[in-house]
């Protein structure tokens, strides 16, 4: 596992006077006012849930928003839709400086680009974790671990540098995700304790499905696409993108632009079109992620996507029906292909009981 960290400033006011993620949760009463200091997961997890629960919430990144190395989709509409919320971002700071007592239990934030917070309530940190490796005695006995971070360096098969000594989670550096760690010991136990079938059973660290449970939700598999860009050449990368208020707040009396929006993206890459990345933030995302989680990991193209019939009304259905809508590569990544109307695949022979 791992632990939230403070960063240093010279007269340790950081961590005298903020709380960590951790200490989030042992809050007694909600902050009139707060500043999340961070720009990943969880700090803007918990900027969205104070500013939903009526506290005057700040949010300080380092560099220009929150997320940024998420597709530019994501981190984009997620800032805008922050910032309509009433979150207070603070852009370009560099971090927390130093904090000050003000008096009656309130707190004045300095910022490192001149800014400067006051009535401050509470100052979380959100801004790093770190390995939970020091109670360990890794040195004593031989484990290698990563000069950064001190992270155990681990081989494909979970394996570190001392026989019979292995490690999953967090501690390794690998996509540090709860869902992560607990497939990666799955498949360790299968390999060590379970038939000879699983003899190289190993879990896969690719397109790997994650979901940011900020207002609004936000789900990602694969890559982003300035990374297809990077690995593919940006002439071999075709992009499908949509832009849209849910019809759930089609009833609403405002104007079609104060509407909360759904936003998603399909990154393909090659002449079949294989999808690279599938992006989506929005009402709904956390949870349509999975099916589409499935497909990518088989290697659906945007054929497949648009070979499959949309369900009405949904959100989803605009991945199934993204514009232009079956006019690429009719190349399918699936072993029993289900274009043009192919029949549906059938089971392998029946089991042996």
């Amino acid at each position: 596992g791992g632990y939230p960290t403070f960063p240093d400033d010279t007269e340790g006011t950081i961590a005298r006077h903020a709380i960590s993620s951790d200490g989030f949760f042992e809050l007694k009463s909600l902050p009139r006012k707060a500043v999340v200091v961070g720009a990943g997961y969880i700090a803007v997890e918990l900027a969205g849930v104070l500013q939903a629960l009526g506290t005057d919430t700040s949010l300080v990144v380092r560099k220009e928003r929150a997320l940024r190395n998420f597709d530019e989709l994501l981190s984009e509409t997620l800032d805008t839709e922050m910032t309509r919320h009433g979150i207070h971002i603070h852009r370009n700071t560099e971090g927390v400086n130093r904090i000050e007592e003000m008096g009656g239990h309130k707190k004045r934030v300095f910022l490192n680009n001149g800014e400067v917070i006051d009535n401050v309530d509470v100052v979380i940190m959100a801004a790093g974790r770190s390995p939970s490796v020091e109670s360990l005695n890794l040195e004593g006995v031989g484990v290698e671990q990563k000069s950064t971070g001190g992270y155990v360096v681990v081989n494909e098969y979970s394996e570190t540098s001392v026989d019979g000594i292995y490690a999953v989670g967090d501690v390794t550096g690998n996509v540090e995700l709860t869902p992560m760690a607990i497939a990666a010991g799955r498949r360790l136990a299968d390999r060590l304790f379970g038939p000879t079938s699983f003899q190289n059973a190993k879990v896969s660290y690719d397109n790997v499905p994650t979901v940011v449970f900020s207002h609004p939700p936000i789900g990602t598999i694969g890559l982003s696409e300035k990374e297809a860009n990077e690995k593919y050449g940006s002439e071999n990368v075709k992009v499908y993108r949509s832009k849209f208020s849910n019809l759930y707040y089609g009833p609403w009396e405002v104007e079609s632009d104060e509407k909360p929006k759904t936003a998603m993206k399909l990154v393909c890459a090659g002449s079949n079109e294989l999808v690279v990345g599938l992006h989506v933030i929005g009402m709904g995302a956390d949870e349509m992620l999975q099916g589409f989680g499935i497909a990518i990991k088989m290697g659906a193209t945007k054929a497949d996507f648009d070979s499959c019939i949309a369900i009405h009304p949904t959100a989803a259905e605009e991945f199934v029906t993204m514009f232009p809508w079956g006019l690429g590569s009719e190349v399918s990544g699936a072993k029993v292909s289900p274009l043009n109307g192919a029949a549906a695949s059938e089971p392998a022979a029946a089991i042996d009981n």
